[in-house]
Parts: C-alpha cells; structure tokens; sequence
C-alpha cells in the first residue's frame, strides 16, 4: 500500500512554477525544486517524475490558466474592442505587478526549451494557436463579413505580436525589459 502524499500537489506545484519561472529550467535543479517546495527529491520524483516532467506539469498548469483567462475574456458578451482591451489589459497589469520582471512562462519556454524538445514545442505551438485563435476571431468578430484581416495572407501571426505589444508596454512603463519577449514564435519556427 503506497503512503499518502504528506503535501498539497497544488502548492509544490505552484512553488515549482515560480523556480522554473525565476531561474528558468536550464538553470533549474532538483534540488532547487527540493529546496522550494519543502518536498525531498525522492519524494518530488516519486510523485511528480524528473526535472522535465515537473516543468510540463507547471506548464501545462499555466497554459490552462492562461487560455480559461481567454476564454473568459473573449467568450463573454464583450464587444470585440473592449475584450481586446480587457486582454491588453489583464497583461499589463500582470507584468506591471511582476517585480521580478520574469516575462510570460510560456514565451520563456519557447526560447528556452522549445528549441530542443518536440514535446514542449507542440504544446507551445498549439498555446500560440489557441491564443492567435481568439485574437483573430474577436478582430474578425468586428469587421464585415466581406472584409479580410490585413496581413492574414502572409503569414502575419496577431498572437505573437500582440502578446509581445502587451509585454514590451508594461515593460517600458515600468523599466527596461529583461529581453525575455524576443520573438517567441521565431524561436518556436526556427526549431522545427
């Protein structure tokens, strides 16, 4: 009979994310994640896997954070430019309230791990999609029906451009940028 966990998954989980979020994974340790959650490292395998697992569990539990923020602000009876607002808005404040200036998890995943792992390159492919989805149904939700996106048939990618817009604004209302909004979807491209 195995023993029950003596933690709560919820807060290791959320301890986890702001190690991996601060010092990012490379420089992330077991260890590290040991000493940030007050859970042993054999205990931390034991219920969570190695280092890479731990990271997809924290990002996949940002990514659903993230896209249910989304799908309340854009499936809501909003009119499309107050929803963009609302988005706009909602990253803003969360970097003007992030002292450490960490930047978004998952664009610091697409530069740093994405180009060496297929696994987290799918998930953060398909965040950037999902993303560009709303962007581009609730722009499209504001224009007539006969009338195409500028820039849709080359390629031009709105979830990318308008994420980093919203980061690099708060950033340079609040200081200089760490650097970690460099084109994440480049970085995702370039990987493949």
């Amino acid at each position: 009979m195995a023993r029950p966990r003596e933690f709560d998954e919820d807060t290791v989980l959320e301890a986890a994310t702001q190690r991996f979020w601060i010092n990012r994974y490379e420089a992330t340790s077991m260890r590290d994640l040991a000493d940030s959650t007050g859970v042993t490292t054999a205990s931390l395998y034991n219920a969570f896997g190695d280092k890479r697992a731990i990271c997809r569990l924290v990002l996949d539990r940002y990514v659903r954070r993230a896209l249910e923020s989304c799908s309340a602000i854009f499936g809501g009876d909003d009119r499309p430019l107050r929803a963009l607002e609302r988005y706009f808005d909602a990253l803003i404040e969360e970097a003007l309230a992030d002292a450490l200036q960490k930047g978004c998890f998952v664009v610091n995943t697409a530069l740093e791990v994405v180009p060496h792992d297929a696994d987290f390159r799918d998930l953060v492919t398909n965040v950037f999609d999902q993303i560009e989805k709303y962007l581009r149904d609730c722009i499209a939700s504001g224009h007539g029906p006969d009338e195409e996106l500028e820039g849709a048939a080359n390629g031009w990618r709105p979830s990318t451009a308008l994420h980093a817009l919203g980061q690099e604004t708060a950033a340079a209302i609040d200081g200089p940028s760490t650097g970690s909004c460099r084109s994440p979807r480049l970085a995702v491209a370039s990987s493949k």
